[in-house]
C-alpha cells in the first residue's frame, strides 16, 4: 500500500527534471483504489469505502452517499460545513501554470482534470436555477484554459431546504434586518517566511530558483492580497525584516492597521493580525509567548496574538469580535508542546473575550495549527473536549501515518505553575469567577477547597475549553472523498491551515451541534473554495510563478449577528 506516496516522494534530479513511470503506475494513480489510499495517506485513521472514479472538481456537489460509512463517521469525518440546503456562487482567482513543470505530469494530467474558468453569469433567474441544481453540468459549459486553475467562490444559501445562486453577496435576504447586518472578511495566510524557505530548500526542489527570492515573492504575496481584499488578516511566517520595511508599510497604504507579534529566541519570523480602519477599531491587542523558561516542556518560541476589534458603522456600540491568529508547532513528535500551546492561546481568548453578560463575544481563530482534519487536537477545538488519557504524542497531531513518538501524554500534560487549567483558562480568573458566582466560604476552607480542585485537575486527563467553534472548510470533497490540501510542496500536500468561528445558532453551515454559547454568534455567508493535491500539481505545486507561498490563503465572509 506504499505506492500511494509515490507522487509526492519521487526524485527529483536538477532543475528540469524527468520522472519516468511505466504506464501502469500512471493506471494505478488514477485508479479508485490509488485514490482511496491516497486519501488515507493524509489521515490515516479514517477509514473509507472504495471511491466512484469521477472528475476531481473544485466546485462542490452534493453528496450521493454510499457503502459502509459506519466507520468513516466515527473517525469524526462528517459534513460540518456542507447541508443540503447550501449553493455556491462561482468564481473568482485564479492560479497560472509556472509553464516549466516536469513533461511526464504534463502528460499525466493532460486532458485529465478541468481546469476551467466560469462561464459568462446571466441574470436569468432559471439559468442560477439549473446551474444550482446540476453543478457537473456547469463545469462542462464553463470553457476551458489550459495552465489555469480557478479557484470559486462558495456562497451559502440561508433559507433552509432552498437553493439557488446568488449574483452578489448583497442580495442575499435571509436576515431582513438591514440595519443589524455587519459583513465582513477574513483571510488566514501562511506567508512563507523567506529564512524558513532557505532553512528547508529540501522541500523547493520542484521550484525554478528564480520563483524563489523575495524580491519576485513579495509583489505576488502583495497582489494576491489586494485582489481578495479581506477586512481582516491573519498572517503567519512574517519575517521581522521583511514587516519592519516593507510589508507593514505595503498594508497600511492599503488601509489596515497592523499588529504584529515575532516569536521568542532568535526565530526571526511571527504572526501579524492587520485590519480594515475603515470596518474596525482596535479595543486591544494581546500577544501570547508559548516559551517559558521555567517550564522545561514550554522550551519553543511559537506565539500567538489575540485583538479585540470594534465593529464600525454598527447598530450597537459595544459590539466586539475576538480574532486570534497562531502558528503552533511543526513537530509531528512533540503533541505534548502543541495541545499546551493551545490551551495557552485558548486561555489568553477567555480572558479578552468576555462580555458584560457574562458570555463570550464572537471569535475567530485562525491559523497554522500543523495538524491535520480529524486527528485528537483538531477534534478538541470543535469538540470543546479531549480526554487524552493512554494518546502517543506523536498522534496528537495526525502529520505521520506511522508516528514516530510513542511516548504517552502525561496527567496532566503542563504542570500547575503554568497557571492554566484544565478547562483552558487562567486559573486566576477562574477562582475570581467562582468567588463573583456567589461562592462565600471562609478564607482557609476557600484556599483548601481550591488545593483540592487543582489536585483533583491533576489527575483528570479530560481538557476542555468554552467555545462552540466549527470549521469555515470542510477538508474533503464530499462526492470523492479527495482531500482539500492548504500547503504543497515536494515532500507533503495536506491540509494544516484553518479558519474556526463560534457559529450562531441559524448558521446553516456551521457543524451538527454546534451551540450559540457566545453574544449572537457568526453566520458563515460564503468562503473561497480550496483545492486538491492533483489541481496544485497542474500548476507544479506551491510556490509557482503567480503563487509564491507554500501554502493557499484561506478566506471567509462572515455576518455578525447579535440577539
Amino acid at each position: 500500500g506504499r505506492h500511494s506516496m509515490l507522487p509526492r516522494h519521487m526524485q527529483r534530479l536538477g532543475r528540469d527534471w524527468i520522472t519516468h513511470w511505466n504506464g501502469s503506475q500512471i493506471l494505478a494513480l488514477n485508479s479508485p483504489v490509488s485514490s482511496c489510499m491516497r486519501w488515507a495517506g493524509h489521515y490515516p485513521w479514517a477509514s473509507f469505502p472504495p471511491l466512484v472514479p469521477g472528475d476531481f472538481s473544485a466546485n462542490w456537489r452534493l453528496p450521493p452517499f454510499f457503502g459502509p460509512w459506519t466507520q468513516f463517521q466515527n473517525s469524526n469525518w462528517q459534513l460540518d460545513n456542507f447541508t443540503q440546503s447550501s449553493c455556491f456562487h462561482l468564481p473568482n482567482p485564479s492560479m497560472k501554470s509556472e509553464g516549466e513543470e516536469p513533461l511526464t505530469k504534463k502528460r499525466r494530467l493532460s486532458g485529465q482534470h478541468d481546469t476551467s474558468t466560469p462561464e459568462e453569469e446571466t441574470n436569468s433567474s432559471n439559468q442560477k436555477e439549473a446551474l444550482c441544481l446540476s453543478v457537473a453540468q456547469n463545469e462542462e459549459k464553463q470553457s476551458s484554459k489550459k495552465g489555469t486553475v480557478k479557484r470559486h467562490w462558495e456562497y451559502f444559501c440561508q433559507h433552509s431546504g432552498t437553493m439557488k445562486i446568488f449574483e452578489n453577496k448583497e442580495t442575499d435576504q435571509s436576515n431582513t434586518e438591514s440595519e443589524a447586518k455587519f459583513d465582513f472578511t477574513v483571510m488566514s495566510y501562511n506567508i512563507l517566511s523567506q529564512n524558513l524557505l532557505e532553512d528547508n530548500s529540501h522541500l523547493y526542489k520542484h521550484c525554478r530558483q528564480r520563483l524563489l527570492i523575495w524580491t519576485y515573492r513579495f509583489p505576488n504575496i502583495l497582489q494576491e492580497i489586494k485582489q481578495l481584499d479581506a477586512d481582516v488578516l491573519c498572517l503567519q511566517e512574517v519575517q521581522e525584516d521583511h514587516y519592519r520595511t516593507e510589508i507593514k508599510s505595503s498594508l497600511e497604504s492599503l488601509g489596515y492597521h497592523c499588529e504584529y507579534k515575532m516569536r521568542t529566541g532568535r526565530k526571526p519570523d511571527g504572526c501579524a493580525i492587520c485590519f480594515k480602519t475603515s470596518k474596525f477599531r482596535l479595543i486591544s491587542s494581546n500577544p501570547v509567548e508559548f516559551f517559558r523558561h521555567d517550564i522545561p516542556l514550554l522550551d519553543r518560541d511559537n506565539v500567538g496574538l489575540v485583538l479585540l476589534l470594534e465593529p464600525i458603522l454598527h447598530c450597537k456600540t459595544n459590539a466586539a469580535i475576538c480574532i486570534a491568529n497562531t502558528h503552533l508547532l511543526y513537530n509531528p513528535r512533540r503533541g505534548d508542546i502543541k495541545l499546551t500551546q493551545l490551551a495557552m492561546l485558548l486561555a489568553e481568548i477567555a480572558s479578552v473575550a468576555p462580555q458584560k453578560d457574562g458570555t463570550f463575544c464572537p471569535v475567530i481563530i485562525c491559523g497554522d495549527f500543523n495538524s491535520v482534519p480529524g486527528s485528537p487536537l483538531y477534534r478538541f477545538i470543535k469538540e470543546g473536549k479531549l480526554n487524552y488519557e493512554g494518546l502517543a504524542i506523536g498522534k496528537v497531531s495526525g502529520q505521520e501515518q506511522f508516528p514516530r513518538g510513542q511516548r504517552i501524554l502525561s496527567i496532566p500534560i503542563w504542570p500547575k505553575k503554568l497557571g492554566i487549567s484544565q478547562n483552558c483558562v487562567y486559573e486566576i480568573k477562574q477562582q475570581q469567577k467562582e468567588e463573583n458566582a456567589g461562592e462565600k466560604l471562609e478564607a482557609a476552607k476557600l484556599d483548601n477547597t481550591q488545593e483540592i480542585v487543582v489536585a483533583s485537575e491533576k489527575l483528570s486527563s479530560k481538557l476542555q475549553h468554552h467555545f462552540k467553534l466549527s470549521s469555515v472548510y470542510s477538508h474533503y470533497f464530499p462526492e470523492t472523498g479527495i482531500p482539500e490540501v492548504t500547503t504543497c510542496h515536494s515532500r507533503s500536500a495536506v491540509t494544516v491551515d484553518y479558519i474556526f468561528y463560534s457559529a450562531a445558532n441559524d448558521d446553516t453551515a456551521a457543524q451538527p451541534g454546534a451551540e450559540d454559547s457566545v453574544h449572537g454568534g457568526l453566520k458563515l455567508l460564503g468562503r473561497l473554495a480550496l483545492l486538491t493535491e492533483k489541481d496544485l500539481w497542474t500548476v507544479n505545486g506551491l510556490p509557482n510563478e503567480n503563487n509564491s507561498s507554500d501554502h493557499l490563503p484561506l478566506l471567509a465572509e462572515f455576518r455578525l449577528i447579535e440577539r
